[in-house]
């Protein structure tokens, strides 16, 4: 398999789902064409490329991927397979944790303006974009309930 270009490719889909979350209108179509359609593709091909690893090019030895050591996970991302899996992984649950973030500061009614730089934080860094946006939340003030 060409592992850079699969990396790539996404890569620009990841990409392309955050720019629509961004800056794209927040009604409940996008939001479910987003968390459905690319989490949901980025998770199945994160699947796919799992099972492929696993039973088409297993690991020298044949043995079971070690996530106990730290040897064990930089033996499974040492190639582009593995690092193409892994960075898959990320996309996948950094953009559902987006998807979260943005649903719940419109629920909290932060404005764009202030959501859009912890949105590329979190695309960008993950855990620290979901920290300032947890942060920023608690300052702003939680959802009023009726």
């Amino acid at each position: 398999m060409d592992w850079p270009t699969i990396f790539s490719m996404a890569n620009l889909f990841a990409l392309l789902a955050w720019v629509a979350l961004i800056f794209g209108p927040r009604r409940e179509i996008v939001f479910t064409i987003l968390r459905e359609g690319a989490v949901g593709l980025l998770s199945l091909f994160y699947a796919t490329l799992l099972i492929y690893l696993m039973v088409f090019a297993p690991a020298p030895g044949g043995e079971a991927p070690d996530f106990s050591t730290i040897e064990g996970v930089r033996t499974i991302f040492a190639n582009d397979a593995g690092l193409t899996l892994g960075w898959v992984h990320y996309l996948a649950f950094d953009l559902f944790v987006g998807l979260w973030v943005a649903r719940n500061a419109d629920a909290i009614s932060l404005s764009r303006i202030v959501q859009a730089p912890i949105l590329l934080a979190t695309f960008l860094f993950g855990p620290l974009g979901l920290c300032i946006y947890l942060i920023v939340r608690r300052i702003h003030g939680l959802p009023k309930t009726a």
